[in-house]
């Protein structure tokens, strides 16, 4: 046997585990009936009323849990569940304005359980592991040390002689086509009844795009994109990728050669039906810094890798600042609350090389409110 021989034999020893752990996972996942149990949907209850137990509706809900739960158990059953429609406001952020729509308790309930029983653990298995938002285990610091990780065995092999591609969607919940979230589903399940369901939800968002507010459109976005990860890991051989919901790097010593894969990038997009921002998606050079997730590195000539606070943070939140001191005097803020927002960001920032910007933070607090609050290591 040569090596290209063995080469296959082990490929195929490997594609045949996956596909003996899908089916075990199947078994219990893609079974209409053994997701959308009484058991299930009250667990998924129970998950649903943390953090909001304040709103009515959601104490109307529990005060007739069992009651509630067993209604929606019949209702899907008997193939008579509906959606109840979205609650739409907007939030604006960063001079970004967001819609949101969110879902009344009753099917955060059943959308809760298709999540947890069906779609997360069939859909997550197929992602990258640098993959980083909105999985168990996982999360934005994991994106950071992944990213931090990639950078020192970068400058172990090449170096700070290299560049970053960084690239961003834009409009990516907006964007997405309802045919490619069903293609996914229906790649993944076989029951009719999860797929009917499963796009149903997908069809309440309208003719395209999924909504900000729901689980569902967590775990579809998540997995939208899923083939663009896969190409560039297994095909364009890139080790140093990773991607944060819309937020992506890759990492390699030929600007050249990351100018291909920008190309092959691009052309994935379009056919997947996802929208580069152009405008945040460039090239460069890994010892002039870049920014990711909101933060500055930079990998020096000696292999440190320095994290700083994005400029226009630290300007937002200075000007936060002096906004809060106009609303304690006018009443419409305490001066915990204005103490409790600025801790939140200095506890955010320690993560990062920061210490004179942290000071500077603080003192211009002093300054403004003086020392009735101390901030805990910051």
């Amino acid at each position: 046997m040569n090596s290209d021989e063995r080469r296959a034999a082990r490929y195929q020893r490997r594609q045949q585990k996956r596909q003996r752990n899908k089916n075990k996972i199947a078994c219990i996942c893609d079974n209409f009936d053994l997701v959308f149990t009484l058991s299930n949907l009250y667990a998924a209850h129970k998950k649903c009323i943390l953090g909001v137990s304040w709103k009515s509706s959601t104490q109307l809900y529990k005060a007739n849990a069992i009651y509630n739960v067993y209604n929606t158990y019949k209702e899907l059953q008997e193939d008579k569940f509906k959606s109840d429609g979205f609650f739409e406001f907007y939030l604006k952020e960063r001079g970004k304005v967001r819609q949101i729509k969110s879902v009344t308790i009753r099917e955060r309930v059943v959308q809760r359980c298709l999540c947890d029983f069906a779609l997360t653990p069939m859909l997550t298995r197929q992602l990258i592991y640098d993959n980083g938002a909105s999985s168990k285990g996982k999360g934005y610091l994991f994106a950071i040390k992944r990213l931090i990780r990639h950078l020192n065995h970068f400058y172990n092999t090449h170096g700070n002689n290299g560049y970053v591609l960084l690239f961003d969607f834009s409009k990516f919940f907006d964007s997405l086509k309802h045919e490619l979230l069903k293609k996914i589903l229906s790649k993944t399940f076989e029951d009719p009844r999860i797929l009917k369901l499963s796009y149903h939800f997908i069809e309440m968002f309208g003719e395209r795009g999924i909504g900000l507010g729901s689980q569902i459109s967590q775990n579809l976005a998540l997995i939208s994109v899923n083939e663009l990860d896969h190409y560039i890991k297994e095909k364009l051989r890139i080790k140093g990728y990773g991607r944060y919901m819309d937020d992506g790097y890759l990492i390699h010593e030929s600007k050249e050669y990351l100018q291909k894969c920008l190309d092959d990038i691009r052309q994935i997009c379009e056919e997947l039906g996802v929208i580069l921002n152009q405008n945040k998606t460039r090239i460069v050079k890994l010892e002039k810094g870049f920014t990711f997730l909101k933060i500055r590195f930079f990998l020096t000539q000696t292999g440190r890798i320095v994290k700083k606070v994005y400029p226009k943070s630290v300007t937002r939140m200075r000007r936060k600042l002096k906004k809060f001191k106009h609303l304690v005097e006018e009443g419409k803020m305490s001066e915990f609350d204005a103490y409790q927002s600025v801790q939140s960001w200095l506890s955010h920032t320690l993560i990062l090389n920061s210490f004179q910007t942290r000071t500077s933070i603080k003192q211009l607090y002093y300054n403004l409110f003086g020392g009735k609050y101390v901030f805990k290591d910051c």
